[in-house]
């Protein structure tokens, strides 16, 4: 038996988890939301609510740590997201 692919929001955790070892790190997926608007998906997938927790942020800018978790999801899967809404705390 083959394992179904991780959804857009199980790799995301997935790269935030490794990254950061997070105390705290969810992944919305709040695509459904957006129903209509540019960038929706059919079946999910395009916009994403992230809140993530650790003290790898300690002391930097709001800026510095947008681009290391945009860096640590990397191109390839940020190029299939519309929308990455950001709550980053250490």
């Amino acid at each position: 038996m083959t394992r179904p692919e991780k959804t857009r929001a199980e790799r995301i955790e997935a790269a935030l988890r490794e990254a950061f070892a997070p105390k705290v790190v969810q992944v919305v997926d709040d695509s459904e939301s957006h129903r209509g608007h540019a960038g929706f998906q059919e079946g999910g997938g395009s916009h994403f609510i992230v809140t993530v927790e650790s003290d790898k942020f300690q002391g930097l800018s709001r800026i510095a740590r947008h681009r290391m978790v945009h860096t640590a999801i990397g191109p390839d899967l940020m190029s299939e997201i519309h929308a990455l809404a950001l709550t980053i705390r250490d």
